[in-house]
């Protein structure tokens, strides 16, 4: 059963459907293909898991855009929200 979905090919994090247990082997739906991933941490319920390495300072991808800018290195199956992304959302900025 697939417990998290990515929407676009250049995505580097997949969006959970449902809450994913730490250190579960789960199925991803890869934009069409389907995937397995090794999940390091708890993943709430529309909580975004690293679906490859994020080197520190690099753009988070997910529907295809950037949502914002790692602020740690995020490896293949981490939990990605405010403990290691600066998000892009409400940023004047970079408008």
């Amino acid at each position: 059963m697939v417990k998290a979905v990515v929407i676009d090919p250049l995505d580097n994090v997949a969006t959970s459907v449902e809450d994913i247990r730490a250190d579960e082997q789960i199925v991803l739906d890869l934009a069409g293909t389907t995937g397995a991933l090794q999940v390091k941490h708890v993943i709430p319920f529309g909580h975004k898991v690293a679906v490859r390495a994020i080197p520190c300072g690099s753009q988070v991808i997910k529907y295809g855009e950037s949502i914002g800018t790692a602020t740690q290195d995020i490896g293949p199956g981490e939990h990605v929200h405010v403990q290691n992304l600066l998000s892009n959302r409400g940023r004047g900025d970079l408008a």
